[in-house]
């Protein structure tokens, strides 16, 4: 072997080694070992299953550049039969090395023959090499056609090629599984990440498509960005982003149902409580008014007042957001006394009823909106404990800061401007937009889009909250239609 030989092998093993996308992988596979052979034609097969299947086919005379970027050659897989050279060099394990083929009668080539008649190629040396990887286990084959010597003629493959080749072959085998498992492992990590997102929504019958429609909006909206030449997102960096969409809201797995799923101010025991009260108003009074001490017309207004009560508390309970008549309504209803059959007194709402029903927007008090909160601090500490590749290292950073506002009123952190990174306000207009138009949250209705666009648009004009130039590139972009569907 010549010395530029030796050199050719030691870089195509560096640079094998350095390849990690499996479709250039197999393309430089194919293409190095034809340079290091000097041969005119190649192609690599993989085993699937009970037969050799087409990767990439490459023939300099022909000008024939079948397969790469995923795209097999349109040809039938090649079957496991000892006739087929490729075939019987992989189940053998054994190079098989042929000077004329039309002079070979221990194979079959009739359909290398036809390949000929139709193109006017001729097919005359070739070279098959069976690829194995660490354990033995068959990957595929390589097969080259037709070396070539300094003047260009055909001749066959010199023998002292031969065991360069099955290094290489080896080598590249030990690759493409080495490659297959890295891809195995991600998917695997994957299919964790959402199966533990679906655990979040699968938790409560509202909010159940939540972080599926921000995954899908967040992949439009940054292929949008990238072909608008707006940012240049690799691959990887929209991964990672996407990453940190599935994860952000891994920590209301620890978030109690009864704040998840709040529907209404009060919860059922002080519902069921205030209506059992309102029925004892109107019982009391008509024994009251059995009994001489009211007369008939005032038990009638007793009755319509506490009908009128549980309206307006059926009303507020449920309300997105209280106007201020409905707030003084409700003070007026907290100055209403009733007397027992001792003369007792009583409010006709208790203290803790009331404070919950003056909730001014949505149905959480406080101490519970807190709760709800802390699950961004419990994303934080859980994915703090994930040991994240380099390739997904601020998943976590990203996750946890989706509720960060550029005017520093965000939480938990209260961090502002340019502390909060441009992947974390994406996530963040995500994350508003799809609870502004989701029609499966419990505290509220689905709005029109445009309404929401226009909510977006005042948070980041007006308010200052959210990244004025991201909303704007948002809504042009209508990322989310198709989401919804």
């Amino acid at each position: 072997m010549r010395q530029d030989d030796m050199r050719k092998v030691l870089e195509i093993g560096v640079m094998l080694s350095e390849e990690q996308d499996p479709n250039r992988l197999l393309e430089k596979i194919l293409e190095c070992v034809m340079e290091l052979a000097r041969c005119d034609a190649g192609t690599l097969y993989l085993l699937d299953k009970d037969s050799l299947r087409f990767k990439i086919m490459r023939n300099h005379a022909l000008h024939t550049y079948e397969g790469g970027n995923g795209v097999d050659p349109g040809l039938p897989p090649v079957p496991l039969s000892r006739e087929n050279v490729c075939a019987f060099s992989l189940l053998e394990n054994r190079t098989v090395r042929i000077e004329d083929v039309r002079r070979c009668g221990a194979y079959d080539f009739s359909g290398p023959i036809r390949y000929d008649a139709i193109t006017g190629y001729h097919t005359q040396s070739m070279l098959v090499v069976p690829m194995r990887n660490r354990e033995g286990d068959s990957i595929g084959v390589l097969q080259l056609i037709n070396a070539m010597d300094e003047g260009g003629a055909v001749r066959a493959f010199p023998e002292d090629m031969t065991l360069v080749l099955e290094s290489i072959a080896s080598q590249a085998a030990i690759t493409i599984q080495n490659v297959r498992y890295l891809r195995e492992i991600k998917e695997l990590f994957r299919s964790f990440v959402r199966v533990m997102s679906s655990a979040v929504d699968e938790r409560t019958p509202y909010n159940g498509s939540h972080t599926r429609h921000m995954a899908a909006i967040g992949s439009a909206f940054l292929d949008y960005l990238c072909a608008g030449r707006e940012a240049a997102f690799t691959p990887e960096q929209k991964e990672e982003l996407l990453m940190s969409v599935w994860l952000h809201d891994i920590g209301k797995l620890v978030t109690p149902l009864e704040v998840m799923n709040k529907m209404a101010r009060l919860t059922p025991a002080q519902h069921s409580a205030f209506l059992h009260r309102m029925e004892l108003i109107r019982l009391n009074g008509r024994i009251r008014m059995l009994s001489g001490q009211i007369s008939a017309g005032e038990c009638a207004a007793l009755t319509d007042q506490a009908r009128r009560a549980e309206a307006l508390v059926e009303e507020i309970d449920t309300a997105g957001y209280l106007p201020d008549e409905k707030l003084a309504a409700l003070s007026r209803l907290g100055e209403e006394k009733w007397l027992d059959e001792e003369g007792t007194a009583h409010p006709w709402i208790e203290e803790e009823e009331l404070a919950m029903l003056s909730i001014r927007r949505g149905t959480l008090s406080e101490q519970e909106r807190q709760i709800m909160e802390e699950h961004v601090q419990v994303t934080d500490k859980l994915l703090s404990q994930i040991q994240f590749s380099n390739d997904l290292s601020h998943v976590r950073e990203w996750a946890a800061g989706h509720h960060e506002l550029l005017n520093g009123s965000g939480y938990p952190r209260h961090l502002s401007g340019e502390e909060i990174p441009m992947e974390s306000r994406i996530i963040t207009i995500l994350d508003i937009f799809d609870a502004l138009v989701a029609d499966d949250r419990p505290y509220k209705p689905g709005m029109p889009v445009e309404k929401a666009l226009s909510i977006l648009e005042a948070m980041a004009e007006k308010e200052g909250k959210l990244d004025s130039r991201l909303t704007r590139l948002f809504i042009e972009s209508r990322c989310w239609e198709g989401a919804y569907a």
